[in-house]
């Protein structure tokens, strides 16, 4: 039985302020390890319950990807970063989607809400007036720790863009790939595969560091049912010489979509022990960035 205990945490940012399933396979990509198929029964049960897809399928769109604020003034503050592409991907697998492109699922709300949280729980100076969004390249963008890019399956850089990431995470750069589901895993890994190509991914549990940082989790608070795909949620990491000892570069949220519960808290919309765990997870992603 799950603890109703950690509410505290939408409720906090309450006071405060449709997909496709894809068919998994073993990995046609060389690096990419086997990826279950399913979710288990239970967690596909209680999706299933409250007709959640559908519900999920009425929501408001996110902001369109044409309308991008000005980002924050430098400033000592954290503030959260995501990467905006062009559409493509291996294979043309570039579309745009609910009123904008891929790079901007749950954009700004997911960001902003996630940044509230950080304020209202941890002892971080905050940005609260605004989130980054840059194009890899922007100088701007390694005045900042960590980025967050959105379903990576339909992600696109250049060979250019590939050299500054690259250079981005050597010095200390930390990535959260989150939103994307299925073989969509195979161009993550080949945009990615550009930047790092001495990398592989490692397949890790709750016992890692990152889901201890700031809130201890179990695997039963880090498998969040996707809302929306039937598919069972695989955490990777890309380490330091392929060690999972080592320093982290990447941390990889394959079948899942954590951000979707932060756009959505406080609307009732999802249910709030997930929102809650997925809240846990992206702070506990963004104090492991800040101290590694």
């Amino acid at each position: 039985m799950r603890s109703r205990k950690t509410a505290v945490l939408v409720l906090a940012l309450t006071c405060a302020v449709g997909g496709v399933g894809l068919a998994a396979g073993s990995g046609a990509f060389a690096g990419i390890p086997p990826f279950p198929k399913r979710m288990p029964e239970e967690l596909a049960d209680e999706a299933r319950s409250g007709s959640m897809a559908a519900e999920k399928a009425a929501l408001p769109r996110s902001a369109p990807a044409q309308y991008v604020p000005p980002n924050p003034l430098p400033s000592d503050r954290f503030v959260f970063t995501r990467i905006r592409y062009g559409g493509g991907g291996y294979g043309g697998y570039g579309r745009f989607r609910r009123g904008g492109s891929s790079w901007s699922h749950d954009y700004p709300r997911g960001d902003y809400n996630l940044s509230r949280l950080l304020h209202e729980l941890t002892t971080m100076n905050v940005e609260l007036e605004g989130t980054n969004v840059f194009e890899i390249g922007d100088p701007e963008m390694f005045r900042h720790p960590m980025i967050y890019i959105s379903e990576p399956g339909f992600w696109t850089m250049s060979d250019e863009q590939a050299g500054i990431l690259r250079e981005y995470v050597l010095k200390g750069g930390f990535l959260i790939f989150d939103d994307f589901e299925g073989y969509q895993i195979e161009n993550m890994w080949h945009q990615l595969k550009k930047a790092l190509p001495e990398a592989e991914l490692v397949r890790i549990e709750g016992v890692h560091p990152i889901f201890q940082t700031f809130f201890p989790m179990g695997d039963e608070e880090i498998y969040i049912p996707h809302p929306l795909v039937n598919v069972i949620p695989v955490y990777y990491g890309v380490f330091e010489d392929n060690d999972p000892t080592k320093r982290m570069y990447a941390i990889v949220n394959h079948n899942n979509d954590i951000a979707e519960y932060w756009e959505w808290s406080g609307t009732n919309e999802l249910p709030i022990d997930y929102t809650n765990d997925a809240y846990k997870l992206g702070i506990n992603y963004v104090i492991y960035a800040m101290t590694h």
